[in-house]
């Protein structure tokens, strides 16, 4: 049985590739931890508590800042989580109290409370993000996906 010595020159080329599959692994894991979503609660992209559904009283449209939408009480009880991006360029788009509608400040489109076009140039109606009530009547709003919708439909409103 004869053993092979390892050189010196064969060492170090092992070592240096070694440091190279090592390096590319890192970079690589790295890589994809960046591209890869951060949702957290309470933050864009995660899921909001807004608390008991009693602390919204019909016909209110109340803004969650942290999440980039508005929670809209329908004056019959319904619920809706309207996006504040303006589907026609995407500007933040306020809710003028005094009008009772969402008021584009950059092209004029107006919608109404539960979303719909009432004034163009915007294409259709403001996007909402899921919304449900869990077991002690909270509300919970997930922001991770808009839900892209071209006319206003019961189906979308969320009752207790």
């Amino acid at each position: 049985m004869s053993e092979t010595k390892l050189s010196r020159r064969d060492f170090i080329n092992l070592a240096w590739g070694a440091a190279g599959v090592l390096a590319v692994s890192e970079l690589g894991i790295a890589g994809l931890r960046f591209l890869s979503p951060r949702a957290t609660e309470g933050e864009f992209g995660g899921e909001f508590n807004l608390g008991p559904r009693g602390d919204y009283p019909p016909g209110s449209v109340t803004p969650v800042e942290a999440g980039r939408f508005y929670l809209a009480c329908l004056s019959d009880g319904g619920l809706l989580a309207i996006y504040r991006r303006c589907t026609h360029l995407g500007c933040a788009v306020p809710f003028d109290q005094a009008a009772g509608q969402f008021i584009c400040p950059c092209h004029g489109s107006a919608f109404s409370p539960d979303g719909d076009v009432l004034n163009e140039p915007a294409p259709r109606p403001l996007d909402l993000f899921q919304l449900s009530i869990n077991e002690d009547d909270e509300i919970i709003v997930d922001t991770s996906t808009p839900i892209e919708r071209d006319h206003p439909s019961p189906e979308h409103v969320v009752y207790a």
